[in-house]
């Protein structure tokens, strides 16, 4: 890995470390809407998906041993292996299923659109699976609480992503920082 992938790599699991904890708790779930998943979206968008990943690992190792880096300022084991934590572990998959569309169509849209509708219905599944069995929820209840009232918020991160991201990866290939 070279130095400027190292010190993206760095900087966009910093990106994760800052949005990651910023969150609205909704009384309707033990859920909150977070930034957390916008961060990994971009991250990813901009990364790719072995840098992308990367990140995301540093990130949720930094949570797991306790920096505050997760919704609501929180870190810990305990936070993982919470109602929540398969939200947190199914960011990794969520970072390697956009990566890999990211990474196959650098800059088609609507396959990157498809990817990162497909890592997070991946990230929904095993949040939703983990907040079943953590809560004593059926299946269909976890859904109703973990992702439907999710799912426009997630939309509009998915935009935002690919346009602030789009702008970023712009410049840093110009700089000679990111390869095509």
């Amino acid at each position: 890995m070279k130095t400027k992938q190292l010190a993206l790599t760095g900087l966009m699991a910093a990106v994760l470390c800052i949005l990651g904890p910023i969150s609205l708790p909704i009384p309707i779930s033990p859920v909150p809407i977070s930034l957390g998943t916008f961060a990994v979206f971009l991250t990813v968008y901009i990364l790719g998906m072995k840098l992308g990943t990367v990140s995301v690992c540093i990130y949720i190792l930094l949570g797991l041993v306790g920096v505050p880096v997760f919704s609501g300022f929180s870190g810990g084991i305990g936070k993982v292996l919470g109602p929540t934590g398969g939200y947190i572990i199914g960011y990794l998959f969520m970072a390697l299923i956009i990566g890999f569309f990211v990474d196959k169509w650098k800059t088609n849209f609507v396959l990157i659109a498809i990817g990162m509708v497909l890592g997070t219905a991946v990230c929904y599944l095993f949040g939703t699976v983990w907040l079943a069995k953590q809560a004593g929820m059926s299946f269909s209840a976890a859904l109703a609480a973990g992702v439907i009232p999710f799912i426009p918020a997630d939309i509009v991160k998915m935009i935002l992503a690919v346009l602030i991201g789009h702008q970023v990866k712009v410049r840093l290939w110009k700089a000679s920082i990111l390869e095509k």
